[in-house]
């Protein structure tokens, strides 16, 4: 995949502030509010320093996206050091977060729009589940616990997917059976991993 142009130092603290204008863009107006103008508005410089080091429009967005990925990629990275023994927890826990965050609705609204941040988004969440999946695996091991009928991997997608699919339903009004999912994932991830480390019984 071809990487975003970057013209400007890429640890140039006007690039972060270039970025972090274009989430307030984001959240306040969403992604069509996002030109070089508005950019340029918000971190009070000109136009043409924007386009200086992002010279195609989609550069940027990839740039946040890609910025605001490496972040959380840190924050789940650490909580999963941080609790070894209970990944479940907290990679459901970074995918209930993740799905109901703002920046990452108007992310994915942009998307579907724009088939290059398409597939940014896709290479950043790929990368974020090899992480998750390798955390869980190192724990209960590719099959997981004994008995258990799913493999990781698809525990992990269930534990990743789920949280999206609810917050898009309910984005279009639809609610049936979202509770009763959340607490049964929460109940069976409950289950998998106690507060005193041992799988229970039938689990």
């Amino acid at each position: 995949m071809a990487t975003t142009r970057r013209v400007g130092a890429e640890t140039s603290k006007t690039r972060d502030v270039l970025l972090d204008g274009v989430e307030r863009l984001l959240l306040e107006s969403g992604y069509a509010s996002v030109t070089y103008r508005a950019v340029a508005a918000k971190a009070a410089v000109t136009s043409w320093l924007v386009q200086y080091y992002f010279p195609k429009l989609d550069d940027v967005i990839e740039a946040t996206i890609r910025r605001r990925s490496d972040q959380n990629l840190a924050r789940l990275t650490a909580a999963l050091e941080a609790q070894p023994d209970r990944p479940l927890h907290v990679v459901w826990s970074f995918s209930r977060e993740e799905a109901t965050a703002a920046l990452m609705t108007e992310f994915t609204a942009l998307g579907n729009h724009r088939p290059s941040i398409g597939a940014v988004i896709a290479e950043v969440t790929e990368a974020v589940r090899s992480v998750e999946l390798a955390a869980l695996e190192e724990r209960w091991g590719a099959e997981g616990p004994p008995g258990f009928e799913l493999s990781m991997a698809a525990l992990q997608f269930l534990l990743a997917g789920i949280p999206k699919l609810v917050t898009l339903e309910a984005s279009l009004g639809i609610a049936a059976a979202h509770a009763e999912v959340l607490d049964g994932l929460e109940r069976l991830i409950d289950q998998l991993e106690p507060l005193d480390g041992e799988v229970e019984p039938g689990s």
